[in-house]
């Protein structure tokens, strides 16, 4: 009967434990319930106060941002080094330049008193030097003359000779096949001829139509004679080659005053129309006929050049005279 008595005041103290322990656990969990309370009632939607995981995100966004910007600023400092390294580079360079720019000089300066040296000692025949002058403005004439038609017809096949006298045109380019008629289109190409040699000619030529400067013909070269000459290949009948070759020549001549009147009024030293026309069929090829490659290159117009060439060192005074006045200059 005692032991059960004990044992009970023993279950009472345990109990009563418990109650006290449990009683303080829900004192605290009160006393964090009000301080939740109050901290809840301190939040205000309508404040410039945030929630906290939207100031824990702008924290995170700023902490990334930080990292961005302190690599950025690395970035900025290794990219100045860099211009400074080409600042000075640049600096080296300038310093090149101007020396080379003084080099440029020096040497330029002695070309011309070269240049000078040469002209004082130059022993060349005068006729040899006017012969070679004139030869070198008539290429000079012939290259602008094709560059200017591949400018206007790409596609156009146009050479200047191996003797650099005269301008080909390829014959089936301009003529159907054994005919003498201009093909359909191709006279435009005559016509972009006849409109460059109008404006040529008037500084290598004499009569009223020359119009001589030193800046555009300084050797006071004359041309004797342009020559629009027809040729052929082997194929057909002498005879006929040589009249088709005479009609085409005549043809490509006909098309070309048309289009400038003023070609047949430049003249040469003996007071003839430079403009002339000839027709050799088959007896002037530049390659053989034995392939109809060879042959194509065969069939085809000249616009040959000749210049002329006095009789002697004593007339290349009187040809520039005569070209500074713009009158006739007849060999009499």
């Amino acid at each position: 009967m005692r032991g059960a008595t004990r044992r009970r005041h023993v279950d009472d103290e345990e109990e009563s434990a418990f109650v006290s322990m449990t009683d303080m656990t829900v004192s605290f969990l009160f006393v964090v319930m009000i301080l939740l309370a109050f901290f809840a009632s301190q939040i205000d939607d309508s404040s410039d106060e945030v929630p906290r995981y939207m100031l824990e995100e702008a924290q995170a966004a700023i902490a990334r941002l930080t990292d961005q910007l302190n690599a950025a600023e690395r970035q900025v400092e290794e990219l100045r080094e860099e211009i400074g390294a080409v600042k000075d580079e640049n600096t080296r360079l300038q310093a090149v330049v101007e020396q080379s720019t003084v080099r440029i000089s020096e040497l330029e300066a002695e070309i011309e008193r070269l240049r000078e040296l040469i002209r004082r000692y130059d022993v060349r025949d005068p006729l040899e030097a006017y012969i070679s002058d004139g030869a070198e403005a008539r290429r000079r004439i012939l290259e602008t003359l094709r560059e200017q038609l591949r400018l206007r017809f790409p596609d156009l096949e146009v050479v200047i000779s191996e003797e650099s006298d005269a301008l080909r045109f390829q014959g089936d380019g301009l003529f159907d096949r054994s005919q003498a008629s201009l093909r359909p289109g191709k006279r435009a190409i005559v016509d972009a001829v006849a409109e460059q040699l109008a404006e040529i000619l008037p500084c290598y030529t004499l009569g009223h139509a020359s119009d001589w400067s030193r800046d555009c013909n300084p050797a006071g070269a004359v041309i004797d004679a342009v020559q629009i000459e027809g040729h052929t290949d082997t194929d057909g009948n002498e005879i006929n080659n040589l009249r088709l070759s005479t009609a085409r020549a005549n043809e490509t001549f006909v098309a070309m005053t048309a289009k400038a009147p003023s070609l047949v009024e430049h003249l040469n030293m003996r007071e003839q129309p430079v403009i002339s026309v000839a027709g050799y069929g088959e007896m002037r090829p530049v390659v053989g006929n034995d392939t109809l490659e060879d042959k194509a290159t065969n069939r085809r117009i000249d616009l040959r050049i000749i210049m002329y060439v006095p009789h002697g060192s004593e007339e290349i005074d009187r040809i520039r005279a005569i070209l500074e006045s713009g009158m006739s200059g007849a060999v009499r």
